[in-house]
Parts: C-alpha cells; structure tokens; sequence
C-alpha cells in the first residue's frame, strides 16, 4: 500500500509539473509570438464576420506596453516605446489597444506618420494620390444586430500595389466626405474595411493611434462562428477555418 500511495503522489507530481510547464508555455509564446482575437463587431466586413478567430504574430513591429496577455510593460527607452520595434506597413490587419478605452480593436492600417488622408465622396486620398477602386459587386447582407443593408464591394489598392475588399453603402455619407488627416509621428490612421460601419480613426472617439499600441498583425482566421441564416435577396458569407490574411 506505501508503494502504491508513493507511485500516486509521484503521478501525480508529474503531472502537475507537466501541466505547470505548459502553462508556462503558453504564457511564453501569448507573450512574445501570438495573440488570439474574437470578431464581435462588423468594422471588417467582408475580410472578417463577427464570429471570426484571430491568430496574429507578435514579432512583426517588436515588443511593446501591450504585448503581453495580462499585465501592461514599462514603456521602453525608444521614440516609439517598443523594443525591436517596426512600423506597421500600410494595408496590415493589426491588433492594438485603444488609446482611450483600453479595448482591443482590429482594423487595416492605412496612414503612416506624415501621411495626409482625406476621403472624397467614398474615394480615399493619400498624400494628394486618389487610392483606385474596382467595383465588385452589389449585394445585399443582414447585420448581425440590426436590418439588412444593401452594399457595393469594391477591390482597394492602395499605395504600393497592397488590394483588399471593402464595402460601401453610399459615397454621400459625412463619413465618406472628410477633411484633412495628417498623420502624426509614431502614430498610424486606422480604418475598417466596412467603411460605413467602423468607429476608426476618421472619429475623435479613436483619433490617430498610437504605434505604442500595437499588439500584432492579424495573420489567420483559426475558425468562424459566424452565424448565417439564408434568407431570399440575401448574401451570407461562408465560414472560414485556416485562412490567411493579407
């Protein structure tokens, strides 16, 4: 029975530690190599539903204050606060905490510092450059919290040859009609790729935020929740597992 109860403890020891080091694992690579993100909000449709998990690697623009999974770090001795730090390159899906709520939001990046940004009837303007737009199709989706809209979809290259889809409901919209944005240094202008339906860096309520904030760059969708009841007129986007983001 002595022997019995020792060679319990010591499984049980075993496991214990095991179970200790793959925590520990996971902290490790949640705080310098990935981060995962759950879409609650449709600023990013088409490229991401509500629904969608996201793996983004944290390497990409270095090592900042939100880096890590649980607790804020010291800001570093560098003009942008990170360590290795890079600027984001323009059309990235990043992740980032929001400068006043503390959320964590994910939108494209579409101004870096110095940058200046105007939208017109719809268009994007960067450093005086009409961003060219494709139109794909028209279609029609129902929120996922409130009525069916009807959208264009239209193909966006943006400065350096970098396309991705956004979708549109009117170019007549205030939001589709702006003023100037200059990008501030270590700052970047973030935007959703549903452009009628994204509270980004066109608002006071996020403004140009700051490179410090960065968390990663959205790289796979893991797996979709997203959630679509076929309806006639109706456009449901399918699910998506293991695919890459540009």
């Amino acid at each position: 029975m002595t022997g019995q109860g020792t060679n319990m403890r010591k499984w049980i020891a075993d496991w214990a530690g095991t179970l200790a080091g793959a925590a520990l694992l996971t902290f490790i690579l949640k705080t310098v190599a990935f981060a995962t993100y759950y879409i609650p909000s449709e600023s990013m449709v088409p490229t991401l539903e509500v629904g969608d998990r996201l793996v983004a690697t944290k390497f990409d623009y270095g090592y900042g204050p939100y880096s890590t999974p649980l607790v804020s770090l010291p800001d570093f001795p560098s003009d942008d606060s990170r360590l290795f730090g890079h600027l984001p390159a323009r059309g990235d899906i990043v992740l980032f905490r929001h400068p006043y709520t503390g959320e964590t939001l994910v939108k494209r990046v579409i101004g870096l510092p110095g940058d200046h940004i105007r939208i017109a009837r719809g268009q994007l303007i960067i450093n005086g450059k009409v961003v060219p737009r494709k139109k794909v199709r028209t279609y029609a989706y129902r929120q996922h919290v409130g009525p069916a809209v009807r959208v264009t979809e239209y193909e966006e290259t943006l400065p350096g040859g970098r396309t991705h889809p956004i979708i549109l409901r009117s170019d007549d919209a205030p939001q589709e009609n702006t003023g100037e944005y200059i990008v501030p240094p270590e700052h970047f202008f973030a935007m959703g790729d549903n452009r009628d339906n994204s509270a980004d860096s066109r608002y006071a309520s996020l403004g140009y935020v700051p490179i410090a904030n960065l968390i990663g760059r959205s790289r796979v969708i893991l797996y979709s929740l997203h959630d679509c009841q076929p309806e006639a007129g109706l456009t449901c986007a399918p699910r998506r597992y293991l695919t890459g983001l540009e």
